[in-house]
């Protein structure tokens, strides 16, 4: 019995310290997803806006809490492309429009892919949630999400 406890107690060091990680390198926020049954949800972002952040993402992520999310920030529309290398866990992927407006969905992306992962138009965001989330929640092209940036976007 000993040794589960202690696997256990290593596997919630290491997510904790996951967190610990995530919060040191990524400003949080919080946005609101109106879905496209007239639901409005509220997840706590961290927000990847410079080159070296949204190039870390959530790689090497054990668990995420069911509403937090990691929101891409771009200067301007382009065609974003994710991959899943060093990611652990799967994820819904929104491609977001400037005006909030989700332009597509990827559901159920595969841990630690190569497989490039593409908008199908210019979007200036990309939202992952846990893989799920946005069948559960009826979040697709039809739902918007709300966010105030706090501060300026860098390339």
């Amino acid at each position: 019995m000993r040794p589960a406890i202690l696997a256990c107690l290593v596997l919630l060091a290491t997510s904790a310290l996951a967190n610990e990680e995530l919060d040191a390198r990524f400003e949080k926020d919080v946005l609101l997803i109106e879905a496209s049954r007239w639901a409005c949800y509220r997840f706590d972002i961290y927000v990847a806006q410079t080159e070296s952040q949204r190039n870390r993402g959530l790689m090497f992520v054990r668990e995420l809490p069911a509403t937090t999310g990691m929101l891409f920030v771009y200067a301007g529309d382009r065609v974003a492309s994710m991959w899943m290398k060093n990611t652990f866990i799967s994820l819904d992927m929104l491609f977001i429009r400037y005006d909030g407006t989700v332009s597509s969905v990827i559901a159920n992306t595969e841990p630690q892919s190569l497989k490039s992962q593409s908008a199908v138009e210019p979007v200036t965001f990309v939202l992952e949630l846990n893989a799920g989330t946005a069948a559960r929640l009826a979040i697709d092209d039809n739902s918007r999400i709300f966010w105030e940036p706090v501060h300026g976007r860098d390339n």
